[in-house]
């Protein structure tokens, strides 16, 4: 890490309420809720994090200060056992009664929905994971948090989902950053940007400890066939000029396959048809528009028919 002082940008003679206000203000400018699409974004207020982790404990402060320990917390002497760096180094939370990150983080974490998400749960602050997944905390160092700061990082990555898969809860293939492929079963009725942990599939840890884990963040592909309205689905159906005008029996496309519409006599084609329960997850209605399509290149027969009616047997659609 870079110099805990220039990242934060306080000199060192900062104290602690302006070493406080400086983090408070990188917190919220890069943290990962307001910057879902930007790892360089979750870099930073994990850089920022670290760096006020180390400046808020008063004896890592001194001993940087005086040169025994780098940015990262690693005593600067030969003979250091990296083994020890998760227990002394980074791990344990200040005990000197300052405020710490995760302090910071509760402030205003409420103007972003509530729990942190994904990278911003854990953003190496050394405290519990919120795992929205499963809606509760995981991976919590009750005794200091030396083994949550020796796992690796976490990486973000987007899965691009059709509504049929969403519906079906299936299992989709996702490529992670190192290029591997993993099948990853989404939970029942996802929702569009809700996150999937894969524990264990993120950054090896530098220092041989766990993992980190894999946050990935569901996004809806636009359907071919089918416009969301919430749970409601809507699709075009096009018909001919004669089955509009007789009546037909025709095959509607939806999420758990073709059901057959009747179709009666002169239905009008101005309003949508509702298949109720045909929905996502079946919790909303699937609304049909009918669409006449004419014949292509036009049909003379067709043309004198309709100056027939036009002329004989008018009707106003319009005020």
């Amino acid at each position: 890490m870079r110099d805990p002082y220039t990242v934060l940008g306080v000199p060192r003679t900062a104290g602690e309420k302006d070493i406080k206000s400086a983090y408070r203000k990188l917190a919220k400018k890069y943290h990962p809720d307001q910057n879902p699409e930007d790892p360089g974004a979750q870099a930073k207020f994990a850089e920022a994090t670290n760096a006020y982790d180390l400046l808020n404990d008063a004896g890592k402060r001194a001993q940087f200060d005086r040169g025994e320990i780098d940015a990262d917390g690693n005593p600067r002497f030969a003979g250091f056992n990296p083994g020890s760096y998760g227990g002394s180094a980074r791990g344990a939370r200040s005990a000197q009664g300052g405020f710490s990150a995760e302090d910071i983080l509760k402030e205003f974490m409420n103007g972003f929905g509530g729990q942190p998400r994904g990278a911003a749960g854990r953003a190496s602050t050394g405290g519990a994971q919120w795992d929205p997944f499963t809606g509760a905390a995981a991976g919590g160092g009750g005794g200091g948090g030396g083994s949550t700061r020796s796992k690796g990082e976490d990486v973000v990555v987007t899965a691009a989902v059709s509504l049929e898969d969403a519906h079906k809860a299936a299992s989709i293939p996702v490529r992670m950053p190192s290029g591997k492929v993993l099948s990853v079963k989404l939970p029942e009725k996802v929702e569009e940007n809700q996150q999937i942990r894969l524990k264990g599939q993120g950054q090896p840890s530098p220092i041989g400890g766990e993992n980190g884990d894999a946050l990935v963040t569901v996004k809806f592909e636009k359907s071919k066939t089918f416009r969301r309205d919430g749970s409601d689905l809507r699709t075009d159906l096009p018909i001919t000029l004669y089955e509009a005008v007789l009546g037909v029996k025709v095959r509607v496309p939806t999420l758990d396959g073709s059901v057959e519409l009747n179709l009666p006599p002169g239905v009008d084609t101005g309003k949508s048809l509702r298949l109720k329960g045909k929905g996502l997850y079946g919790d909303g209605d699937l609304y049909v528009n009918l669409k006449v399509v004419l014949p292509p290149g036009g049909d003379p027969d067709l043309e004198s028919l309709m100056r027939f009616w036009r002329d004989q047997k008018p009707y106003k659609v319009r005020d």
